[in-house]
């Protein structure tokens, strides 16, 4: 027997436990974003924003707006930080991580429990009548049981979430780099060209003149035309391939509207002196790649699945019911009243389902994130390695073409025209030794360029964010090999 005071008790106590958590640490609409803030700035030495308002929006576009007002051509720093405030993709992978907050903030809460109540009246008072009124209030105690693994799945989900957000900003950090670094290549490649033309166009008349005289065929005087011809399509496919450039660079900053009218410089910074040696950038890889600790993460949040699934193997819902039952009678002209408690437990019996199945595939699941995990630390070591060798090879290509192959190149193109001067060596000679001046400078334009992209995949490499694949590069190096720029 319990009476109405009673019940009102029972009803409260799954609500007071709810509040026993409070899971404040995820209810933040910033949950999260310091760590992810500090693990990238350590990286890109950048600021990093997740704008969730309008003051916060209005104050990211005012240090964008700064930014591009202070250098209308943009070095690739700053081309970096505008991506990272202003990028709006970004933007919506941190709302993943809010997402992640949100999911962890729910598993720190108890199961609401379910309330009926029902009310019966049978008869008239001359004749006699009762009145039955019913409260049930259910609660899956399986869950309270399995409720510390929920929490602890779920955070470990968010921490994955985090780290998912820190590759995602170190990612577009990487991409905006090479993107600056492959618009700037372009525009070079442009004024390359464009000099090109100028010793093309006067070598062009020179045939002419000596065609006039008689003293060049007309054929050699339409090689040297066509010559020209040929020059002029590729610098257009040049400034095509650089205006492409740039306005890929644009989507990375998140930039449109009067925003648009800001420059690149025309030429990439020379070659170092000499570059850092990193004998041990394998074990940096492994200790600092956020991909890899993403699947640790993995692995362990995978781990607690399985446990859980092993506590639930066979009773996977189980709740108990309690209420009481009043019944109110009139009986001789006499009201009585009768209240009764109630107390039952449902659970499924494992007759046809006894949870091997489930088992099955939470072992399977495992061995999938330990594998995966395995491969992952395999790739790792051997991206650095490839990002390194790429970084030294492309160094000292770069190097032996600004060292040797220019300098060579630009001794025959000066001793080809004094013995023109002296009449020892013929037009064709001093114009031949011009054209292949102009591909080596190209050439040498293209090897540093490629030297400055390996750079920007270092970091990639050792701390996560996406080198950029083989195509890409042989794409971007194409382009901009018939192609060229100058910084607008």
């Amino acid at each position: 027997m319990i009476g109405l005071g009673k019940f009102v008790t029972v009803l409260a106590f799954p609500l007071m436990l709810s509040g026993c958590v409070t899971g404040a640490e995820y209810a933040s609409k910033q949950a999260g974003f310091a760590s992810v803030a500090d693990k990238t700035a350590i990286v890109t030495t950048k600021q990093t924003v997740w704008i969730q308002n309008q003051n916060q929006a209005r104050s990211a576009a005012a240090q964008v707006k700064s930014l591009l007002a202070q250098k209308k051509t943009i070095d690739v720093e700053t081309a970096v930080q505008i991506a990272l405030l202003n990028n709006k993709g970004l933007q919506a992978a941190y709302a993943d991580l809010g997402d992640s907050a949100a999911d962890a903030w729910q598993s720190t809460m108890f199961t609401n429990p379910t309330v009926a109540i029902a009310t019966t009246g049978i008869g008239t008072p001359e004749l006699g009548a009762f009145k039955t009124i019913e409260a049930m209030i259910t609660t899956n105690i399986l869950a309270l049981a399995t409720r510390n693994r929920d929490i602890a799945i779920a955070d470990t989900r968010f921490r994955q979430a985090q780290l998912t957000a820190a590759v995602r900003t170190l990612q577009l950090a990487a991409d905006t780099r090479r993107a600056w670094i492959g618009a700037v290549a372009t525009w070079e490649t442009v004024g390359q060209l464009q000099r090109a033309q100028a010793a093309a166009d006067a070598a062009s008349e020179l045939a002419e003149k000596l065609g006039e005289t008689g003293a060049m065929t007309k054929g050699a005087q339409a090689r040297e035309h066509v010559f020209v011809a040929e020059l002029a399509g590729e610098t257009a496919k040049a400034r095509l391939a650089a205006r492409l450039a740039k306005e890929e660079l644009t989507r990375l900053m998140g930039l449109w509207g009067n925003d648009l009218d800001y420059q690149v410089p025309n030429s990439l910074a020379p070659l170092p002196k000499a570059i850092a040696g990193r004998d041990a950038i394998e074990a940096e890889a492994i200790r600092n790649r956020i991909d890899l600790q993403i699947a640790k993460l993995e692995l362990e949040a995978t781990a607690r699945s399985y446990g859980l699934t092993e506590a639930t193997r066979h009773v996977t819902d189980l709740e108990i019911l309690t209420g009481f039952e009043t019944e109110r009678e009139v009986e001789d002209d006499e009201k009585k009243t009768r209240t009764t408690a109630q107390v039952e437990l449902e659970f499924a019996i494992p007759i046809f389902d006894s949870g091997k199945a489930r088992m099955r595939k939470a072992e399977l699941a495992y061995m999938r994130a330990a594998n995966q995990l395995a491969e992952k630390a395999v790739n790792v070591r051997s991206e650095a390695r490839s990002a390194y060798e790429a970084y030294r090879s492309h160094y000292d290509i770069a190097r032996h073409y600004r060292n040797n192959v220019v300098p060579l190149r630009s001794k025959v193109e000066e001793e080809s025209l004094l013995t023109y001067n002296g009449m020892i060596t013929n037009t064709f000679e001093l114009l031949t030794d011009t054209r292949d001046k102009i591909n080596s400078i190209l050439l040498s334009v293209n090897a540093k360029r490629d030297f400055w992209l390996a750079e920007a995949n270092l970091a990639p490499a050792i701390y996560g964010g996406g080198a950029s694949n083989a195509s890409a590069e042989t794409e971007v190096g194409a382009a901009s090999e018939s192609s060229g720029g100058g910084g607008h």
